[in-house]
């Protein structure tokens, strides 16, 4: 017996195993329960939602033999063969390869009067149906608005804005959802467990993130990892192996380098990356997929899913919100920018030197790590500027005080306090921001 893809193998067979999509569901069953189907139904969405899936579950409904409605038997020779896809009134037409007039006509319209060969009614499923001419549409309009009784159209299709307005108006639309990542991987557990494999936890991340909101995409990609692993269990590392995505975690390190500040691991990390010869564009893509998903654990904790990879759990916490927003921005500014760089690679180095480099204004409060000794003297009192504070202020409320602008106020954000001697105030400067301290700046900041 031939092998079965998984994909077609764990295709629901009704409505309540179709995941994700209650609203369609909810609405054609109660159409199909009171019989009143509408006769040209739109069905849109990315591929691999249930569109197809879904079409085929109502022609069962309209033509089972025991029990049509919502919930049809499965069992009888009707509904077998439109499982098996050779039901004699299920018509599933190609619109991609029969694009023009004459195949409309031929097909659907020439047909459409003659009564079904078995069934109570005669289903038409167009699938990528935004590929038909402009010919077909318009010769399609009148049979889809006032179809014979036995005829139910269904339409699917990945790109709807393609679709006339004269189409959308006689068909009621039904927008499928893509799927999240967790419904993904909860059910290619449970396929996992039917085959009798197991896989880490990660594997199954990595396998649902990449299927990006397919169904059908995540169960090819689960029948590509059990032949690549030779029929064993999976684990993270081959699963990251099959799909390329290795430098994924490598992505951690980077982050946890610009988190310390350290700009040599943090160029070990582009070196480590660019072995893999890899797409930089989707490396930045999962950048500020990381940085919004710690953005999130750190503003809702209890949002966290376990799914989520430890390591975001463990940046949450060690990075401050506020510079994961900024670094979110520089990411994405970043990605945005790559097609102009002059190589992909030095794009994406500039991006990261940038996450080191800037800082919000509030961070310059911190007193940094390995801070010298070297003074900036101002007076502490006098200034034209210099607002009356609490002796336990803090610097930034008194580098707000200063209403510095420009540059000194840049200078000032990235200082620490070290004390106060007389009318001499004595500043700390990190020597990662050394070259912060040239002398119209220092200037600006005395007066």
């Amino acid at each position: 017996m031939s092998y079965l893809a998984l994909a077609r193998k764990w295709r629901p067979r009704k409505f309540e195993d179709v995941l994700g999509q209650p609203h369609v569901v909810k609405a054609l069953s109660h159409a199909l329960d009171a019989d009143k189907l509408h006769p040209a139904i739109l069905l849109t969405g990315t591929r691999g939602v249930g569109k197809t899936t879904l079409a085929r579950i109502i022609a069962k409904g309209l033509n089972c033999e025991t029990r049509p409605g919502s919930d049809p038997c499965g069992t009888c020779s009707a509904c077998q063969q439109v499982d098996q896809g050779r039901y004699v009134d299920l018509l599933e037409i190609d619109a991609a390869s029969h694009t023009g007039v004459d195949n409309v006509r031929e097909q659907l319209i020439d047909n459409a009067q003659y009564a079904p060969s078995r069934g109570k009614y005669k289903v038409y499923l167009i699938d990528e149906v935004h590929m038909l001419s402009k010919a077909a549409f318009n010769a399609l309009l009148k049979t889809l608005e006032e179809p014979p009784p036995h005829v139910k159209f269904i339409l699917a299709t990945t790109d709807p804005q393609k679709l006339p307005i004269t189409v959308l108006s006689r068909c009621l639309q039904f927008n499928l959802r893509r799927l999240p990542a967790a419904t993904i991987r909860e059910l290619l557990g449970q396929v996992l467990a039917n085959e009798g494999l197991k896989a880490d936890a990660g594997a199954l991340s990595e396998i649902a993130r990449a299927a990006d909101g397919s169904m059908r995409d995540g169960l090819s990609l689960l029948d590509q990892a059990i032949a690549f692993c030779g029929g064993k269990d999976l684990g993270r590392a081959q699963v990251e192996d099959m799909l390329g995505t290795q430098g994924r975690q490598i992505l951690f390190e980077v982050l946890r380098a610009v988190v310390a500040g350290q700009g040599d691991a943090l160029l070990a990390c582009v070196d480590k990356l660019d072995a893999q010869a890899p797409d930089y564009a989707a490396l930045l893509n999962d950048l500020a997929s990381i940085l919004q998903r710690a953005g999130v654990l750190q503003v809702l904790p209890q949002a966290a899913d376990e799914g989520d990879d430890p390591a975001i759990g463990e940046l949450a916490k060690a990075a401050a919100p506020e510079d994961v927003q900024v670094w979110y921005q520089i990411v994405i500014n970043g990605r945005r920018d790559l097609p102009w760089a002059p190589d992909p690679r030095l794009g994406f180095e500039m991006t990261l030197l940038r996450l080191l480099a800037f800082r919000p204004g509030e961070a310059g409060s911190m007193q940094p790590a390995g801070a010298g000794s070297t003074p900036a003297a101002r007076p502490a009192a006098g200034g034209a500027r210099a607002a009356p504070l609490a002796g336990d202020a803090g610097w930034p409320a008194r580098v707000a005080a200063l209403e510095l602008e420009g540059f000194a106020k840049q200078l000032a954000r990235h200082c620490g306090w070290s004390g106060r001697d007389g009318n001499v105030v004595r500043l700390s400067l990190d020597d990662k921001m050394k070259h912060l301290l040239v002398e119209d700046r220092r200037m600006g900041l005395e007066q």
